[in-house]
């Protein structure tokens, strides 16, 4: 193992590298770029031997991914932003037909207006699309992830693409320091990918075929059972990733580990910001926590509720607008997560950071100041915004 640094794009370029993947198709769009490029020099210069494809679109890309997945090869992509749009169509069907197909999403906002900065919006797009997400907060977890990703995706029991999403910018370009596993470790930990039911002219099977009504509902709960059972491998692959590598990671992460009254819950690099201003709350004596989501799909539900069980008031931040609805997406989804439990914390939704604007310390103090104030006057509404000019 070795120590580097590298901006957050290099890292899953590396990672993608040391996993040894056998087929790279890829459209550039800020803010990843980075990623597919450095993968092209990698393959130009000898470093990693793979086929790489250069498409018309980001749709075409996913869509060359497809074929080369189902006659087992290893795959892997990145997007932002109206890419991850334009892929719309085909992550559905990534999912649907259980193509392990690995993506590295540095998140972009959706115009108009036009922005190449990040944020969630992309992101929450395409939650419903049936792929395994998980979130990073820097560029090692970047790294990490993407490895993970390969691990779990792959497994016979799950056979589901992953999204890794890292925040545009704010990881995507920043440097790091990073330590990058030996390929003969990555070797150890990620066996070769053999995919069940490959296409072969010699035993033809058919995939993709029409489903009439008579069998699509079926098969969109069997999908949607298999999604929540992959929770069982995502789980023991973050175990098998702590024994190799030495470092861990969970569902949710909760800092200090049980108690605090007041809990501050974020996604994504902001998760390092809003841990500074926890702290600077705790040194004054303040009882506020940090609830951190890393994975996304399939939904934490257990894990949440736990972290959150002790807690009175929980602010969450969202880095993306549902629009017309009664909150961010995420503080959608915990309230959603919370329902049923008899002891819930009263929830205050806040959204910011849109559009790649910073999200400073002391903003982060001034809404868990705002979010303790709402709750004890019994104001709870739909959301508040941070940082917005009037």
């Amino acid at each position: 193992m070795r120590r580097v640094a590298l901006e957050g794009s290099f890292a899953a370029a590396e990672a993608a590298r040391i996993a040894d993947v056998d087929v790279i198709a890829a459209y550039p769009i800020t803010p990843q770029t980075h990623i597919v490029e450095r993968l092209a020099e990698m393959v130009a210069d000898g470093e990693l031997d793979a086929e790489y494809i250069d498409v018309e679109s980001e749709h075409s890309a996913l869509s060359c991914l497809l074929g080369a997945s189902a006659v087992g090869a290893r795959t892997f992509t990145a997007t932002a932003g109206q890419g991850l749009e334009l892929m719309h169509e085909v992550l559905y069907i990534a999912s649907s037909m259980r193509l392990p197909i690995i993506m590295a999403v540095a998140n972009r906002a959706l115009s108009a207006p036009l922005s190449v900065w990040g944020d969630h919006s992309d992101a929450m797009a395409v939650r419903d699309s049936g792929w395994i997400q998980v979130f990073a907060e820097n560029s090692q977890e970047v790294s990490d992830l993407i490895l993970w990703a390969f691990r779990v995706g792959e497994d016979r029991k799950v056979l589901f693409p992953v999204m890794v999403h890292l925040d545009g910018f704010h990881i995507s370009h920043v440097t790091e320091p990073v330590l990058l596993p030996d390929k003969e470790e990555v070797d150890r930990f990620l066996p070769p990918y053999c995919y069940p039911l490959p296409l072969d002219p010699d035993r033809p099977v058919t995939m993709g075929a029409y489903g009439p009504p008579e069998i699509y509902s079926e098969a969109k709960k069997a999908q949607e059972v298999a999604l929540r059972e992959s929770k069982e491998v995502i789980l023991r692959g973050w175990e098998e990733f702590r024994d190799a590598f030495g470092r861990s990671y969970s569902p949710v992460e909760l800092h200090p580990p049980q108690g605090a009254k007041t809990l501050l819950l974020t996604m994504g690099s902001f998760s390092e910001t809003a841990q500074l201003a926890v702290d600077q709350k705790r040194r004054k004596g303040e009882d506020v926590g940090l609830l951190s989501i890393r994975l996304w799909r399939p939904f934490p539900f257990e894990e949440l509720s736990g972290a959150a069980r002790d807690a009175h008031t929980l602010i969450i931040f969202d880095r993306s607008i549902s629009f017309g609805g009664p909150g961010g997406p995420v503080a959608c989804e915990v309230k959603s997560a919370l329902y049923s439990e008899q002891r819930r914390p009263k929830v205050v939704s806040f959204i910011g950071g849109l559009g790649g604007r910073d999200v400073s310390q002391k903003e982060f103090e001034q809404m868990i100041d705002r979010g303790v104030e709402i709750v004890e006057k019994g104001s709870l509404g739909m959301y508040e915004t941070i940082g917005i000019r009037d």
